[in-house]
């Protein structure tokens, strides 16, 4: 095959099979069809030689046999009558059709406004305008409010890493509320009550008051949690009541008698707080108290926050900051003609709301318009009074402005001094900020009705629209060991104490284990699941850097895929088809966690099966499925930082990764250990082969390092949290411990069967070394006795 003329091979004829192949190989290595060299028909024939296709070995042959057997006439069986073909049809290329269109999930979300999932459609392309009613900043945040803001969080996340949302996420402050100003109320009341420093005696009495005034509102309580609350905190104070009577009586020491006294003004704080405010509430006129302490527990909320990894908010907004557009919102309502004032007050009228054409009262639960209960809850312990509640037109009806009474916060207004109610300030701030409709309103459950109804109702009432939120999302209820979780039934966690039990990737793994709108039950169970979750996939991820740490060439890195690498990489791909479709189906991260978790024991089997044929795993498909699955884990929150594999080791201030500082002196340190251990095996010094097990059980675990030793392999070097692997040294400790006494039982049971004793006569029992010895004692003998009867039987 020469450029311009057909090439002479004769002298290849005359060769055997296989050096003809090995000949013409390199003899083609240079020719290309594209730098002008072509064939002719004796070229074919020597091609027509060849007894059947080149291997795979000889490329050069094989790609010009593929070149020369697409162009020329096959059916022809006679070499004489082969033809090439050269006609135009044939060289042109051939029609080309798309593959057939399959069907993508869309993403759903659950809406509570229609109660079923719903194709989540923005209103703005990719952008989403997203508003999320924020705490009530009265005190320590609790797991309730984690419910809420870590499954936020987590949508959130997704939404925007996942699905690709510009996502713009604006949150409220409640720093203005009924349960603020009576808690800062009573609060700096108690505290001025503590510094007069009462005499015991004076104590007793007024806790003996305080005392009637809890009956009372004991015996008015119907409901049977609260009940059962109120009764526990009569317990206390009584049982400390009397504690500090006995001492009195007794005479005991001042320092006893103080001591008793302090310990039933703490025990009696809620009760006497409250009667304390009953008397002196309206006295209190300075205004900073009822700023100073939601800025303090706003300021732990947002530390919690930080704690658990929680995005911050792209705006956050604080009802005090607000007020002006508050008023103005109200103004807007009562001029559209939804709106009343009453007594300085001013009311939403939900009968003349619901009665528009256009309008709806309670979209989200219809069948709780009238359920004053839930409607007094809404309205605030301050506003539930038979004044107040006589000024509306309808019980439905809830307050949109309230008029300050003594001892509360005020501001101007065209009807008064006064204060916001609780529904209009997400409306008018949300309003501000988003407009007359957004994509997206987060809430607890809890707040479907009255508060998301009102804000619905006097949204819609302001703009004159019926689409105020295209989708409402409200995550579920959060119970305690499966107890209903209630601040103001003192049942709640705060998130710094669950934080002392668990970290905040374990909180959010949990979570992550269910579904976002569905009950979640927070437990010793629940969190040990998570626990593991984390350990079974940080072994996962350890595993994983080990095999990438195997020293090869950059072209070692790509080893031949055989049929277990195609099976693990078809799973592999059919996990992440599944966790698609999962997080399209109203985002259940349940069964997204499932799925990684099947791959994670799909990739373990596949490296366990290579390991006990003394082979490395493909390093490539394992650091493919690693990147994947901490890119899931980055997008679900649950891992913070740069590490391209993993969960983070060891960042300490200088943001310093000491994993990858400290490695490279381990595996020395391993390479070392691995070569010492075998000259110890082969000169059988037992010693030093203990000495390398004391620094591999005992001293490198202090340390937060982890070796594993593997027969026929190099030792896998992990990083590890210090008291993980110091759990997992004592664990491993009692196990051997209960072997050796497994062991030693059916040791002594042994010698019990055979007749041996186990004690000496003083009772002791006696040693291994000991048995040995009584033992062969006894087959001496045994062995004589039997040779005297043989010789007496032969006598």
């Amino acid at each position: 095959m020469e450029a311009g003329e057909p090439f002479q091979y004769s002298k290849f004829l005359g060769l055997s099979t296989e050096n003809r192949m090995k000949a013409l190989n390199d003899h083609l290595a240079e020719r290309s069809y594209i730098g002008g060299f072509t064939f002719s028909q004796a070229d074919v024939e020597v091609f027509r030689s060849l007894p059947k296709p080149p291997l795979d070995q000889y490329f050069h042959v094989i790609r010009w046999y593929r070149h020369i057997a697409a162009i020329w006439d096959c059916t022809q069986d006679d070499a004489k009558t082969c033809e090439l073909h050269t006609s135009e049809a044939k060289r042109t290329q051939p029609p080309w059709a798309p593959p057939p269109e399959v069907k993508q999930p869309e993403l759903r979300l659950y809406n509570s406004l229609t109660r079923r999932k719903e194709i989540f459609r923005p209103q703005n392309g990719k952008r989403v305008l997203w508003y999320c009613c924020g705490p009530t900043v009265y005190d320590a945040s609790h797991m309730g409010h984690a419910r809420s803001y870590i499954s936020f969080d987590i949508l959130r996340r997704i939404l925007m890493n996942y699905f690709n949302y510009d996502v713009f996420y604006c949150m409220n402050i409640t720093d203005v509320d009924d349960k603020i100003i009576k808690r800062a109320r009573q609060n700096h009341l108690f505290e001025q009550y503590k510094e007069k420093n009462l005499s015991p005696i004076q104590l007793l009495q007024d806790i003996s008051e305080a005392l009637k005034s809890f009956s009372v509102k004991f015996a008015e309580t119907t409901d049977p949690d609260k009940k059962q609350m109120l009764q526990k905190v009569n317990q206390a104070v009584e049982s400390s009541l009397k504690s500090l009577e006995e001492a009195m009586q007794q005479a005991l020491s001042n320092g006893e008698i103080t001591k008793r006294a302090k310990l039933l003004l703490d025990d009696s704080k809620d009760m006497l707080s409250d009667w304390l405010d009953v008397q002196f509430g309206s006295q209190v006129t300075d205004n900073s108290i009822f700023s100073t302490l939601p800025k303090y527990w706003e300021g732990e909320y947002h530390k919690d926050m930080d704690a658990l990894n929680v995005l911050p908010a792209d705006v956050l907004t604080r009802v005090s900051e607000y007020v002006p557009e508050i008023v103005q919102f109200v103004k807007q309502v009562v001029d559209n003609g939804y709106g009343y004032v009453s007594n300085g007050s001013v009311y939403f009228d939900t009968v003349k709301f619901d009665s528009s054409e256009k309008h709806s009262y309670a979209k989200l639960v219809p069948e709780a318009v009238g359920d004053q209960k839930a409607l007094h809850e809404g309205e605030g312990d301050l506003s539930i009074s038979a004044d107040r509640l006589s000024e509306k037109h309808s019980p439905n009806d809830f307050a949109l402005w309230k008029a300050s009474k003594p001892g509360e916060p005020s501001w101007d207004s065209p009807w008064g001094k006064g204060r916001p109610g609780w529904h209009i300030e997400c409306s008018a701030m949300a309003g501000s900020i988003l407009g007359e409709s957004m994509d997206i309103h987060g809430g607890g459950f809890d707040l479907r009705f009255p508060h998301h109804d009102n804000e619905l109702a006097q949204s819609e009432a302001y703009f004159e629209n019926d689409h105020w939120v295209r989708y409402f999302l409200h995550t579920g209820h959060l119970t305690i060991a499966g107890c209903k979780m209630s601040k103001s039934l003192k049942n709640f966690i705060t998130i710094k104490d669950a934080l002392n039990a668990n970290t905040g990737r374990q909180l959010r793994l949990a979570f992550l284990m269910h579904s976002w709108k569905d009950t979640l039950d927070y437990s010793s169970n629940t969190m040990e699941s998570a626990v593991q979750y984390e350990k079974f996939l940080n072994e996962f991820f350890l595993n994983v850097k080990d095999v990438l740490r195997s020293p090869t060439d950059i072209t070692g890195q790509y080893e031949r895929w055989q049929e277990q690498e195609l099976t693990l990489n078809n799973r592999f791909y059919e996990k992440k088809t599944a966790v698609h479709k999962a997080l399209c189906d109203n985002i259940d991260t349940r069964t997204v966690m499932e799925e990684l978790r099947s791959l994670v024991s799909q990739c373990n089997t596949y490296t366990a099966a290579k390991k006990s044929n003394k082979q490395l795993p493909n390093r490539m498909l394992l650091r493919s499925i690693a990147l994947y699955l901490t890119e899931m884990l980055k997008i679900f929150g649950a891992i913070e930082g740069e590490e391209l594999i993993g969960f983070p080791v060891g960042r300490g201030s200088q943001n310093l990764n000491v994993e990858n500082t400290i490695m490279p002196y381990l595996k020395v340190l391993s390479g070392f250990r691995e070569n010492v251990r075998q000259i110890a095996r082969e000169k059988k010094v037992s010693e030093v082969l203990q000495l390398c097990d004391d620094v591999r059980d005992d001293i490198l675990p202090e340390l937060g390092v982890r070796f594993e030793d593997h027969e026929g392999l190099s030792t896998v070097v992990k990083f590890v949290d210090r008291e993980t692997l110091l759990k997992e040294r004592e664990e491993k400790k009692k196990i051997e411990e209960e072997k050796k006494r497994k062991k030693e039982e059916a040791a002594q049971k042994k010698r019990e069967q055979e007749g041996f004793p186990t004690h000496d006569a003083e009772g002791k029992e006696l040693s291994k070394g000991q048995t040995k010895k009584l033992r062969k004692l006894y087959e001496v003998q045994e062995e004589r006795y039997n040779e005297y009867l043989r010789n007496s039987s032969t006598n």
